[in-house]
């Protein structure tokens, strides 16, 4: 193994089917790389926890936090990231394989130029509903303007320690805009997306809506 320690956080809910093709996909694109896996499961309604916990007896490499309580995706992540405090570089990436483990080795790479605290997947593709690509980014746009976040960045993502300290000490309603915050450059690389090809999301289109409006009102204030 060579470079930096590699810890992945990813949250899970209703991801059973994708998570062993999240796992050896991800191992093949770390191959040569110190790595760990963190599945951070949310509450799932379906079999995630039985699969994770499986994945764990199959590989050291993979560990699995099970949260009795369903906290949402950036809570999810910042409970992830404080359960892996021996690693060098985090990546933070979902678990339905929208976010393909193949461009990680891109994010790594990118941070690696010592340049940048933080860097981002900039999303590519269309992946998602019309509404949510427009509602989606309508938040990002807002959001570069309250933080300086490249207008494409998402929940896909590498930091150092600097970083992670400052979104962990933050205890932020969004991973991403603490992140816009922590007070290090960022930058974002291209990474096209894929369709989810099974699972779900823990979140309404209601429930998505309130989050963003949370999130932005905390980055507002947390500006002045």
């Amino acid at each position: 193994m060579s470079g930096p320690r590699v810890a992945v956080v990813v949250p899970v809910y209703g991801n059973a089917d994708t998570l062993r093709p999240l796992a050896a996909r991800l191992g093949a694109a770390l191959g040569g790389r110190d790595w760990r896996l963190r599945l951070v499961v949310d509450a799932s309604p379906d079999d995630s926890d039985r699969v994770a916990h499986e994945l764990t007896g199959e590989d050291s490499r993979i560990a699995a936090t099970l949260l009795i309580e369903n906290v949402g995706q950036h809570a999810a992540l910042a409970s992830g990231l404080a359960a892996e405090p021996d690693a060098d570089v985090w990546v933070c990436m979902d678990a339905d394989l929208q976010d393909p483990p193949e461009a990680v080795p891109l994010l790594l790479d990118r941070l690696a130029s010592g340049d940048v605290g933080a860097v981002f997947a900039g999303r590519r593709g269309r992946y998602t509903s019309p509404l949510r690509r427009l509602t989606g980014g309508l938040h990002r746009r807002v959001a570069a303007r309250l933080t300086g976040l490249p207008p494409d960045a998402g929940a896909f993502l590498a930091m150092g320690p600097a970083v992670r300290a400052a979104v962990l000490a933050e205890q932020a309603p969004s991973i991403v805009l603490a992140v816009g915050l922590a007070g290090h450059p960022v930058a974002s690389v291209p990474v096209a997306r894929d369709a989810r090809p099974s699972g779900r999301s823990a979140w309404t289109a209601r429930a998505r809506l309130a989050q963003s409006v949370r999130s932005l009102r905390w980055a507002l204030r947390r500006r002045h």
